[in-house]
């Protein structure tokens, strides 16, 4: 017991110390967790303790509370929202790279049947640890590109279910057939999605309410735990993944007014579970193989990158522009850690070669090594490559503006507002992160530019800290409260006008300080009963 608390404060400062040293060169944190828990198993002779159960068990839970803090941001009328990315990218992208691989393992590296289509699915997944824990610490969740990522890793997560399973069918001694296997799976996703959202919701939303009302914060926070916890082991219980039923606890609770406070609550308990994840998988890395085999491991990851980059971008570009699409492509090409699970069910199930697996493990690391380093570069990547044309991102002309309006958004609101704008003659650019929508500004003759208004570099370019006021039209509430924040941060001295359409919005925006919040509801029926008193009342 003494020399384990040993271990752990020593891989604790070790991991400190490597990514404040690793912080100061830009280096991801991913990397330094890494390779202290490869420090630690050759410094310590601790090879066993990498392939420790409990130990992946308290790592993989850094998944579970990544997944379920994804789960907070995206609810049910946000997932039906997202539908496209997750059910229709998500499935074309895991059938597709499923199909190519299993043909190149089959007919080029001469792998028989079986193993070709496990390694296959396993290349297919991509890392949800390194791919979303960049998008949401970048805010990049919210572009068209993080969008399509994180659609596409929901529905790998997903698929991790009947991967497993057919892997088990496989392996399968008892002689069960697959119908029997999918009988039973079925009736164990009904029962735990109509127990998490019928029965689960109201224990959830009550018991927040309850532990929010007693006003002690280890009593919410306690509770946000055992909802957490509670809803993986169910989900577990049941034959599904720990990080699935998290998920769907997040879900649940993102449809209550307490999930931006359980967003924060949370943070701490995931990072450190993530990092404690990542220290497993440096653990796992068998350095002499790894230098006997060096060529061999990058020429297979290139292949990978290269293939999958290829797939998702082929599949991708026929509903979104060659940026957005390279920029998805380029952020899933990686292999993601729910590989490990399927190699060893594989190797432990006696369909997988032992050797083969350990090459592969080392094939995973390696991808997800090497991902941290140029994922925060994917933009410059791709700007090396694709530029879109037509579409102005120069605001040098900008320089000096004053008095002028800023519209951010220019779907149908952002149209209308821009024609009152013009009636009363008012200066004003329109700036949107969509090339359509800059397009369709520019056709109409008007002064459009392309950007992230929640950048700030984006905001000093719009001279923002001299604009008359700042309009945002957009509809998603989460890249609203966004943009919000980085003006207010930028500047206090501004107008800021911002359109709603529930009072659920007007709740999530109540901590800011809007100028205006402008609810299309309530203004529709203003102007209603304005139009009724102006108008010639008829008596019959």
């Amino acid at each position: 017991m003494e020399n384990t608390l040993i271990y752990i404060i020593l891989t604790l400062g070790i991991s400190i110390v490597t990514n404040i040293f690793l912080k100061k060169l830009g280096i991801s944190q991913i990397i330094g967790y890494i390779l202290t828990g490869t420090f630690m198993v050759y410094a310590f002779d601790l090879g066993d303790v990498g392939h420790s159960h409990a130990l992946e068990l308290v790592g993989e839970f850094g998944i579970v509370f990544l997944m379920f803090t994804i789960g907070l941001e995206i609810s049910l009328a946000k997932m039906g929202n997202m539908k496209k990315e997750i059910f229709g990218n998500g499935f074309l992208q895991v059938g597709l790279t499923t199909l190519v691989a299993y043909f190149a393992g089959h007919l080029v590296f001469r792998l028989d049947n079986t193993s070709a289509i496990i390694v296959a699915l396993a290349f297919s997944l991509s890392s949800t640890a390194v791919v979303l824990s960049y998008l949401k610490s970048s805010k990049e969740i919210y572009t068209p590109y993080g969008q399509n990522a994180t659609g596409i890793l929901i529905f790998q997560d997903i698929a991790v279910i009947p991967i497993l399973i057919f892997i088990g069918f496989l392996t399968n001694e008892a002689g069960e057939s697959i119908s029997t296997i999918l009988l039973h799976t079925f009736g164990s996703a009904i029962v735990v999605i109509g127990l998490l959202f019928i029965v689960g919701k109201r224990v959830v939303t009550w018991l927040l309410h309850f532990s929010a009302s007693s006003e002690l914060d280890e009593l919410f926070m306690g509770s946000v735990l055992f909802i957490v916890v509670g809803a993986s082991l169910f989900a577990s219980s049941m034959g599904f993944t720990y990080s699935l039923g998290a998920f769907v606890a997040g879900m649940i609770i993102a449809e209550t007014k307490y999930h931006h406070k359980v967003e924060s609550d949370i943070a701490p308990f995931k990072d450190i579970l993530l990092g404690t994840f990542f220290v497993v998988v440096g653990m796992k890395i068998d350095v002499v193989m790894f230098v006997e085999n060096i060529g061999l491991i990058v020429g297979f990851f290139l292949l990978v990158l290269f293939v999958k980059t290829l797939i998702i971008f082929t599949m991708l570009r026929f509903s979104y522009t060659n940026s957005t699409s390279l920029k998805s492509a380029l952020a899933l090409s990686q292999v993601g850690e729910f590989s490990f699970v399927i190699f060893s069910v594989a190797s432990a199930g006696g369909v997988l070669d032992n050797d083969l697996v350990s090459l592969l493990v080392l094939i995973v690391i390696f991808s997800m090594m090497v991902t941290p380093f140029f994922i925060s570069h994917i933009s410059d990547l791709v700007e090396m490559f694709i530029k879109e044309e037509d579409i102005p991102i120069d605001m040098s002309a900008l320089a000096g503006r004053k008095n002028h309006v800023i519209v951010c958004g220019y779907s149908v609101v952002g149209k209308f507002v821009t024609e009152h704008l013009e009636e009363l003659d008012a200066p004003f650019v329109v700036v949107d992160n969509s090339n359509k929508h800059v397009q369709e500004a520019l056709d109409a003759d008007l002064e459009a530019y392309l950007g992230d208004a929640s950048k700030s570099s984006i905001l000093n370019a719009l001279n923002i800290k001299d604009a008359a006021a700042v309009i945002v039209t957009l509809e998603n509430i989460d890249k609203k409260r966004l943009i919000c924040e980085a003006i207010l941060n930028y500047t206090t001295n501004v107008n800021l006008i911002v359109k709603i359409s529930s009072l659920e919005e007007k709740e999530k925006l109540s901590d800011l300080n809007i100028t205006t919040l402008v609810d299309g509801k309530v203004e529709v029926a203003r102007v209603l009963v304005e139009r009724m008193i102006t108008c010639q009342l008829k008596y019959s």
